[in-house]
């Protein structure tokens, strides 16, 4: 990782720099150190916060704030200022290594009232991890920066002061020091400066302890990073003992007479997923990648979010969060998204249960207390003039006990003797419950006509406008080319034959232990499609008397209706190397139209677009990543009944 380092060098002092509050940059503090081996190390902040500011480096890794109220001048009301002491800031670690190796510490930047805030056009901070530090400070020069004020010069030439006042005494000095000042800091060094006319001391300087609460708002790097960064940085916590041995050894015997082990709070759980993390990312001493952060965030979130709701994160799924998340990154100009980017991802791509899942392990800070010996104090972005942007979940929560609703009523009936709803198996014949039916045939036909306008744009052809408006203007077209100045028009071409079967592919089962029911139903009139489908078993799931609560691995829609065989039992379909496969055998077998769609998380293999070539048809794949998650979950289930008299009490024991 030394290749990633540059320092600038004038005179004695080697200069680092730094974005403020960035990991990279604070890991890179860590490398300068090593290589410089300095006598003394040089921050940009004010002496006049020096005692307060080393009170919070020693409570590290909890954050302070380092807090005090400025006198603006030209009549302006009195504002507080607050300064994060936070793990992952580079001029945090500087001065926390030099606590820790006993080397000198000074503090040469000017404390002043008024600073204006800049803005600057930085590239990502994780582009230091892949090009080096000397290739992005070198893309950040060329990209210009905001012409500096009279308080940006005042700052540099005292800073340039100091900085030949310890030249005298050093002969070794690592100086850390935001990039938007360097360059001009260096050229002042040169030159002899006088001391600058500034405040040496001020009053109510205070030191506070950040609620827990606030961190995940306030912070710069959101806390699970600036956790791992903290647990990276030193020895990693010893694993966890395993149990060994029989269930008498692994439990003890209160445990097992009080019904088993007993739950493990909440906060440990998100510790435990932490610590699993930190170690997974690599050995001690090494810069924690930012991508692979978010990879393990994402990771242990969907732990979080089965064990929570009994669902997992599928692999579509995880591909269309990973896709958002990098265009909405692109979209803001950088190279990773931020933690609302990924919140809002997951809110979108999964459900509202991932995201909340996700931000609660994303925010945790595992040494964070409320109670300190110091007072707390709850801040939020537009307290630090950050600005901030809000999003909302909707968690579904568990049923209270007893099967009642949040309004005391829909209570689930339970068997009065154990054995009584076995009762209800009696008769042979299946059906399904009519309201399910209704469901899963509309979203047929709207997965029917999605891949109809799905093969619309496919044909379609886009032109520059010459004549005839055609079918409309291609906004997207148009814009694009813009420079031009040119419209483009857009012709939707006929799509030749109609779509016919639907196939829904949920998970492909490749185990086969998952979904083992393999059923072909046919449609019990006109309206209503034939259908075969692989799903739980029904006996794993009684809900009524002769009533089971199943969920689907896949399924197929074919119509007219009372023209399918037994798919599972049909010979011709033997070379099938999956379930999926066996149902777009199906598909493209009694398919009457020549369009057949597959929504499944990927598409079939080469082998199956030649076969439904020779067959004069086509597979239209609609990705599953493409479709409402919460639709698709909602869809899943389904009931059959035992018997056509169950569908009268049906609606007594589904929800």
């Amino acid at each position: 990782m030394p290749h990633r380092l540059h320092l600038e060098t004038f005179g004695p002092v080697h200069a680092l720099p730094v974005l403020h509050y960035r990991m990279e940059f604070a890991w890179l503090v860590r490398q300068a150190l090593e290589r410089v081996k300095p006598d003394c190390i040089a921050i940009e902040l004010p002496p006049t916060v020096e005692e307060r500011f080393l009170q919070g480096i020693d409570r590290l890794p909890q954050v302070s704030v380092v807090a005090y109220t400025t006198r603006p001048s030209k009549g302006e009301d009195p504002r507080e200022v607050y300064l994060l002491v936070e793990p992952a800031d580079p001029l945090v670690e500087a001065a926390r290594l030099a606590r820790e190796r006993e080397i000198p510490l000074h503090l040469v930047d000017l404390d002043l009232d008024d600073y204006p805030l800049h803005a600057e056009p930085l590239p990502d901070s994780y582009a230091v991890h892949r090009i080096g530090l000397a290739a992005w400070y070198d893309a950040y020069r060329a990209a210009g920066t905001p012409p500096p004020g009279v308080e940006d010069l005042r700052r540099e030439q005292g800073m340039a002061f100091r900085l030949q006042r310890l030249a005298e005494r050093h002969e070794r000095i690592l100086f850390v020091c935001g990039m938007y000042h360097l360059a001009r800091i260096a050229a002042s060094f040169g030159e002899r400066q006088a001391a600058p006319l500034e405040r040496v001391r001020r009053e109510n300087v205070r030191l506070l302890n950040l609620h827990p609460d606030s961190c995940g708002e306030v912070q710069a790097e959101y806390p699970f990073l600036s956790a791992l960064y903290e647990l990276r940085r030193s020895s990693l916590p010893p694993l966890p003992e395993q149990p060994e041995g029989s269930l008498r050894r692994r439990f003890s015997a209160f445990e097992l007479i009080q019904g088993g082990k007993k739950a493990i709070p909440r906060e440990e759980i998100l510790r435990q997923s932490l610590e699993r993390s930190a170690r997974q990312l690599g050995s001690p001493g090494e810069m924690p990648d930012r991508q692979k952060v978010m990879l393990r965030l994402f990771q242990e979130a969907a732990r979080h979010y089965r064990q929570e709701t009994g669902e997992p994160v599928h692999v579509w799924q995880k591909r269309a969060f990973f896709r958002y998340v990098r265009n909405l990154a692109l979209v803001d100009g950088m190279l990773l998204p931020d933690l609302f980017g990924m919140l809002a991802a997951g809110r979108g791509c999964i459900d509202d249960n991932f995201a909340y899942a996700l931000h609660r392990l994303a925010v945790f800070c595992p040494e964070q207390r409320e109670d300190a010996e110091i007072p707390t104090v709850r801040l939020t972005a537009e307290d630090l003039r950050h600005g901030s942007r809000s999003i909302r979940f909707r968690p579904r929560e568990k049923r209270p006990a007893k099967g009642l609703s949040a309004f005391g009523f829909l209570k689930r009936r339970k068997e009065k003797n154990a054995g009584d709803w076995l009762k209800g198996f009696d008769n042979p014949s299946i059906c399904s419950w009519p309201p399910e039916d209704l469901v899963i045939e509309g979203y047929g036909r709207f997965l029917q006509k999605k891949g109809a306008r799905q093969l619309s744009e496919e044909q379609s052809r886009v032109e520059p406008f010459s004549a005839s408006l055609l079918d409309g203007i291609d906004l997207r077209e148009t814009i694009r080319n813009a420079v031009s100045g040119r419209i483009y028009v857009r012709e939707n071409l006929r799509v030749k034959g109609g779509v016919g079967s639907v196939v829904v592919i949920f998970d492909e089962d490749r185990g086969g232990n998952r979904f083992p029911y393999l059923m072909t139903w046919l449609g019990e009139h006109d309206q209503e499609s034939d259908m075969a489908f692989y799903a739980t078993p029904p006996a794993d799931n009684l809900v009524g008397p002769g009533i089971c609560r199943c969920e689907y691995g896949g399924f197929i829609l074919s119509f007219p209706p009372r023209r399918m065989f037994d798919v599972w039992q049909d010979s011709d379909y033997a070379f099938a190397r999956t379930k999926a496969e066996v149902l777009l055998l199906a598909a493209l077998d009694y398919s009457r139209e020549r369009h057949v769609i597959y929504a499944a998380p990927r598409p079939p293999r080469s082998q199956f677009r030649q076969l439904a070539a020779r067959l004069g048809k086509k597979i239209v794949h609609i990705p599953l990543g493409s479709l409402s998650p919460v639709k698709l979950k909602a869809l899943r289930v389904f009931h059959i009944l035992y018997g056509n008299e169950k569908r009268e009490i049906a609606k007594d024991y589904i929800w």
